[in-house]
């Protein structure tokens, strides 16, 4: 034992003497620098923006490509020629490396990226182990392409369905995004890239987003918003932290110092660098006092901004030299720093098989009424645009650019199911046609427009029904940057989609058979009003590239579903309780807008509290369409021999699964704690962990292990502004999902205050919060 801490105590000891070498080397550097050369570090080196005129009145630099380094990456910073300093490349990625696929010096090379599912998807594998591996092959992109940071992941609440970048962030949980975000970061980081959390905080709709007031209590912001960050931050150290847009209780976030300094470093111990969001904030001195260490893209007003105010004493130089030293901290580690020479040979093949197991195994079975798995020797009538121009990812700067694209038509046809030609025919015939209506896109911010469904007569359906054994109906929904969903049309299906659904399932049903409707959507729909003409339904996501094989997998049963949803799904829209308010509303209703990137100065009003997603279904008894944490098997399971164990503040809980079917299969476990009764309202249950077993072969076991602590059990307290425990019974409850309970057990803890904080980010006026009683 004396040895192994003498080890640890040389081991930290030498972690100290690299981090003095580092700081000393880094001090060097920034008594070297004039005002203007460490000006230089802290901005970005601008960016153009193709489809937006000056006419336009938008903003001078935005995110787009640069020709240099990288091309189409999102920014790089400044050399420092005199020091050597190179400069370090940006990219965005969120569901892989943003970059132009092809450049002119190389006309016969091109420099694809691999699509991996979106971060709705991933999340409903609800598995840190494969988040490792997806931001390992993230990394590995990355490195081969000379990209120093990746711009991702990002791990905002899904508030509401209706957020139009739903598809980028994981969930309406704090716990299950800080966790999943904890095995990304790792697993990019792994590789010498550095992660970018994204976007701090409380970027929830994308609305007006650059002039958004958000309205918030300081529980909410601590237990909801800040909570998924506060993990992944101490979980996993990314290098960088992206501030948003949007302001926080009147303040936008790349200027506050109560956000960027006092929370993130000071409280939660973050010890890399704060950039931008690309051209927010207004006010560039603010931005370096508040602890937003480098501006992005960078424009030539912010240094001249800044080197006045040191000039004229309003901004003292020494804030700057705390911005590059966090900067060159993580600079220091780079690629581009070290020298490393890029391959621009990625290893696509093992990446493109780990984007297609991440997306067979985060797609989840909403319904199976005896009808899955398929054999693949049968005759399919495959309906819906979205069969055919499957939908990989959303637009903006979570887009990619791929090399290819597996339909779920080619998937199907690649397992030998016997697509029915004629209808090929006929809808490729009318995607051609109608695709060639819609004009080309001016930029990849906007909305990729998708053709309205081909509607059918019923003769046609029923020649359809008498040459195949089932059929197949794919409904697709795309989602991006800078606007939010709309109700109908997008959460709600149209007229033609209901009646394409019943008609398709009438005529089908008459002669025995069976309907399947995958869903090809970024985000939650409404489902209630056609489920039942549906005999199965396979919630497919955007799940990248690979997404046709991976719906092919599971239809056949090569791979059993045991993707979980990361979000409720409501019956209706109005079920949502911040429905109310969101996305915000506009300051001056007269006020035009001019510029949608840039919006209006607009205010939301967070009413709900911290009753959001299941927290608010289970408080006020509100029936959803599919419960937080639900998704079906082909085999069932058997939870058995709870045990919690407690040492000091670690808690352990432990418990047998069975695999009591007869098809292999993998089952995620969740827990869930209900506190005990104190002075103070609170959920009626909280996510606390999960843990998700390796394939299991019919009956075999495996013991699951989930670790929490005490003080994750507790509060925020607005009053004392401090985290708390009431003393008290708490239960622990293994689940399958948010509303079904396999094993449960309680612990009596005692009450204390877990941690003391300083009065930060509370809002300025009264909300009228939603409370039980």
């Amino acid at each position: 034992m004396k040895k192994v801490i003498l080890l640890l105590l040389i081991g930290f000891v030498g972690q100290i003497n690299a981090q003095t070498n580092t700081d000393d080397k880094i001090n060097e550097i920034i008594d070297q620098l004039s005002l203007e050369e460490k000006v230089y570090l802290v901005i970005g080196t601008g960016m153009n923006f193709p489809g937006l005129s000056s006419k336009e009145n938008g903003p001078e630099d935005i995110v787009g490509p640069t020709i240099d380094i990288v091309p189409g990456a999102a920014g790089t910073s400044y050399t420092i020629k005199k020091l050597n300093l190179p400069a370090v490349v940006f990219a965005d990625g969120p569901a892989g490396i943003r970059i132009d696929p092809t450049r002119k010096e190389f006309p016969n090379k091109t420099y694809y990226a691999t699509a991996f599912p979106t971060a709705s998807s991933l999340a409903s594998s609800w598995d840190i182990d494969l988040f490792y591996e997806v931001g390992r092959a993230f990394g590995n992109e990355a490195k081969a392409y000379g990209v120093d940071f990746l711009l991702g992941p990002a791990l905002n609440i899904h508030r509401n369905p209706l957020g139009g970048r739903n598809f980028e962030y994981y969930s309406e949980d704090p716990v299950l995004s800080g966790k999943l975000t904890s095995g990304f970061v790792n697993g990019i980081q792994s590789e010498g890239v550095g992660a970018t959390l994204k976007h701090f905080v409380a970027n929830n709709s994308e609305t007006n987003r650059l002039q958004l007031n958000t309205v918030v209590s300081e529980r909410a912001l601590r237990e909801i918003y800040l909570k998924g960050f506060e993990i992944a931050i101490k979980e996993s150290q990314p290098w960088s932290v992206m501030s948003s847009y949007n302001k926080i209780n009147g303040v936008y976030a790349s200027e506050n110092k109560d956000l960027l300094t006092k929370i993130l470093r000071d409280e939660w111990g973050f010890e890399g660098f704060v950039m931008t969001d690309w051209t927010a904030g207004k006010d560039a001195v603010s931005q370096m006092k508040a602890g937003n260490d480098i501006l992005m893209p960078g424009k030539t007003d912010q240094a001249s901004a800044i080197i006045e105010a040191v000039k004229s004493g309003t901004l003292d130089e020494s804030i700057l030299d705390i911005n590059i030293k966090n900067i060159l901290r993580q600079y220091q580690k780079t690629l581009s720093f070290n020298n490393k020479i890029c391959s621009n040979t990625p290893d696509f093949e093992v990446n493109k098989m780990v984007a297609r197991q991440a997306a067979t195994e985060s797609m989840v079975l909403l319904k199976n009424k005896d009808v899955l798995p398929l054999n693949n020797n049968i005759k399919v009538a495959l309906f819906g645009n979205a069969s055919y121009e499957t939908i990989a990812g959303g637009t903006g700067s979570g887009d990619v650019n791929k090399a290819y694209m597996v339909s779920i038509k080619e998937g199907l046809s690649n397992v030998a199911f016997q697509l029915d030609s004629g209808l090929i025919s006929d809808y490729e015939t009318f995607l051609k046609t109608e695709k060639a209506k819609i004009p080309p896109k001016k930029n990849f911010l906007e909305m990729d427009v998708l053709v309205p469904e081909k509607t059918w007569d019923i003769n046609y359906l029923k020649k359809m029904a008498e040459n195949n054994d089932v059929a197949i109906f794919t409904l697709g929904r795309t989602s991006g940057e800078v606007q939010d969903r709309n109700i109908e049309g997008d959460f709600v299906l149209t007229q033609d989609e209901l009646s394409i659904i019943k008609n398709i399932s009438e005529v089908f049903h008459t002669q025995n058979k069976k309907l399947i409707v995958l869903l090809n959507v970024g985000s939650v729909i409404e489902t209630k009003s056609w489920i039942q003409h549906a005999d199965a339904v396979l919630l497919t996501w955007l799940s990248g590239q690979e997404v046709g094989n991976a719906v092919a997998d599971i239809l056949i049963g090569k791979v059993s579903p045991s993707g979980k949803l990361s979000q409720t799904f409501p019956v209706q829209i109005s079920d949502v309780a911040s429905t109310k308010n969101f996305p915000g509303k506009v300051l001056d209703p007269n006020e035009k807008v001019i510029n949608a990137f840039r919006g209006v100065p607009s205010e939301e009003v967070y009413e709900e509290g911290i009753y959001v997603g299941y927290r608010y279904f289970d408080a006020f008894n509100v029936e959803s369409s599919f419960p937080f944490g639900f998704g079906l098997s082909y085999t069932n399971f058997e939870y058995s021999n709870l045990k919690i164990n407690r040492e000091g503040d670690a808690i352990t809980v432990e418990c047998d699964i069975k695999n009591t079917g007869k098809t292999a299969g993998k089952e995620v476990v969740q827990l869930y704690v209900k506190s005990a009764e104190g002075n103070i309202e609170k959920p009626v249950k909280e996510l606390k962990g999960f843990a998700k077993t390796p394939l299991l072969k019919a009956g075999e076991s495996y013991k699951i292990k989930i670790i929490t602590n005490v003080n994750d059990l507790g509060y925020y307290d607005t009053d004392s502004h401090s985290w708390k425990l009431d003393q008290g019974d708490y239960e622990f409850m293994l689940a399958s999902n948010s509303v079904t309970f396999n094993l449960k057990d309680k612990i009596s803890l005692e009450t204390r205050v877990i941690e003391t904080t300083q009065k930060l980010l509370s809002p300025k006026v009264t909300i009228n919060e939603l409370k039980k009683m």
